[in-house]
């Protein structure tokens, strides 16, 4: 075989790994704003794609025994390009429908297990088995030198694997954050496009209709492509992507909110007139009240790990305007987003773009009156910021008598939980811990401190500063009267084991049923039009 033939053969292995790569990380995030991007979901999404790899390995050998044709594995590639070019024209409409499938026959429990699954399936298995055709096809026909086939085969796997790890990266840290979801697919799509050209060229042979879907690929990739993944919504005023998250912000008349999942959650609602909306973080103002001496005109320094919009504080300056506040968020473009839509100032926080906690290992990190631990990753608290070691380094930074407040998400109910083993680990790091279960929405506040008479602090404080008339009386008199200590257990997660992700899920799974039977009965005598009025 000739030198530039073998050089296609390397460019081909090479482009095809990276493509496998980059629509496996695509495909995380088209599934995410639906399904979240947990680490149960990526399992899913990893097994069910490398299960179409082998098919395509068994599959690529066996039909090059049968057509000894290298121009029918990039016919095969070809076809592959077009199916991920079409992803981000149905995908969306494929996922939406799938979803209606299982609101009627799958178990709430199940749902985003299967809903996952299936979508991947659906979207994903029969282009990533055509890519795995590629690697047997290639050192089967592609090597007719038997004196250095050795050598060839191992430059062709080493291609490959060299394709994938840069197919990893660009993605995650370039195409995504810059150009989105949709044309990362239309890129990558290109890419093969041309890798069938140039063998083609080396051929001499004329294959317009490769010519011609290069040309439109590369149409797609310049001009400009709106995806909405919440197409049915009419009230988004912002929709993107960043290095972690799906963001849309939408508006209504007397509110702008931030979500980063399609079908389930909200992370931050800001009222336009500045009045409260009962969302958790309101309920974690009510720290200061269980110091020693506590009132709305102490010097108070506080520390957010995980800024969101920063809600929280946007109120803590209005109703504590003493305080200085660091907040700390380790996605920039929320950060942006809180100031552009959310009309966060420069003098309610000190903002940091970290991981919280790394933060606390910097000198930017002090000592604070008040800490709120409440940074998320789609449906739990990031591990690291869940276990033991994480809580016994917070208590490092809080002043003597200061308080700690974590927002739990998804309380269980019926069955231990993230809340249990938060609060179980908290407890065994702190003197004093105290829950409240909120209602209307699916939080819990914890407020944490190694003071020995936290609830008598708060009532006394609480009425002394806060009369009938302020707005906060009504949560000052909820969190009295439900408030409840947390007990010594064994529930102690740590660096070592820490299983929020799975535990999370078993709570997302009983909340999606919950939801799911009131769709299910909302849905009955319902067309289309109806269901789809009802998801705005």
């Amino acid at each position: 075989m000739s030198k530039p033939n073998n050089l296609i053969l390397y460019i081909t292995s090479f482009l095809s790994g990276m493509t496998v790569m980059a629509v496996e990380l695509a495909c995380s995030r088209l599934l995410a704003p639906y399904f979240s991007s947990s680490q149960i979901v990526w399992t899913v999404i990893i097994g069910l794609i490398m299960i179409s790899m082998s098919i395509g390995n068994m599959l690529g050998g066996r039909l090059a025994d049968k057509h000894k044709s290298l121009g029918r594995l990039y016919f095969y590639i070809w076809i592959a390009s077009l199916w991920i070019a079409a992803i981000p024209f149905v995908g969306k409409y494929l996922i939406s429908g799938i979803i209606g499938l299982l609101l009627l026959f799958v178990p709430g429990g199940q749902f985003v297990v299967a809903g996952s699954a299936l979508s991947c399936l659906v979207i994903f298995a029969f282009p990533m088995a055509l890519l795995g055709m590629v690697s047997p096809y290639l050192v089967r026909l592609g090597i007719h030198d038997m004196e250095s086939s050795g050598k060839t085969a191992g430059k062709i796997y080493a291609m490959g694997t060299i394709g994938s790890i840069i197919g990893t990266f660009i993605p995650t840290f370039v195409t995504i954050p810059t150009i989105g979801t949709g044309k990362t697919f239309f890129l990558f799509a290109f890419l093969l496009n041309v890798v069938c050209v140039l063998y083609f060229i080396f051929r001499r042979e004329r294959r317009i209709k490769n010519i011609v879907t290069t040309i439109l690929l590369l149409a797609f990739l310049l001009m400009p492509f709106q995806d909405s993944f919440a197409y049915w919504k009419t009230n988004i005023i912002y929709e993107g992507e960043s290095l972690y998250n799906y963001l849309q912000v939408s508006e209504t008349e007397d509110s702008v909110i931030l979500s980063t999942n399609v079908a389930f959650g909200v992370q931050s609602i800001y009222k336009k007139d500045g009045s409260l909306s009962g969302y958790y973080y309101e309920y974690a103002l009510m720290a200061p009240f269980f110091m020693e001496e506590a009132s709305f005109n102490k010097d108070l320094d506080v520390l957010v790990l995980g800024l969101g919009t920063g809600t929280y504080s946007k109120q803590l300056k209005k109703y504590f305007p003493n305080s200085s506040c660091d907040a700390v968020e380790i996605d920039e473009k929320i950060a942006r987003l809180a100031g552009e839509y959310f009309e966060l100032k420069p003098d309610e926080a000190t903002i940091y773009i970290n991981d919280g906690r790394s933060f606390l290992d910097t000198g930017n990190a002090g000592l604070y009156d008040i800490i709120l631990a409440d940074a998320y990753q789609d449906i739990t608290v990031p591990f690291h910021m869940s276990t033991e070691e994480f809580f016994r380094k917070v208590k490092e930074h809080l002043k003597p008598g200061g308080i700690l407040i974590v927002n739990i998400n998804m309380k269980s109910g019926d069955f231990t939980g993230v809340p249990e083993y938060l609060a179980g680990t908290v407890k065994n790091c702190f003197k004093s811990v105290y829950r409240v279960d909120l209602i209307n929405v699916t939080n819990s506040v914890l407020f944490v401190s190694d003071l020995d008479n936290m609830p008598e602090n708060y009532a006394r404080n609480t009425q002394t500063a806060i009369a009938e008339d302020h707005d906060l009386y009504a949560i000052s008199r909820y969190v009295g009267n439900n408030i409840r200590e947390v007990e010594a257990s064994d529930l102690i997660l740590t660096d070592d084991l820490a299983p929020v992700e799975v535990l999370g899920q078993k709570s997302l799974n009983r909340l999606v049923e919950q939801e799911l039977e009131y769709y299910r009965s909302y849905m009955k005598g319902k067309g289309l039009k109806d269901i789809l009025e009802m998801l705005e």
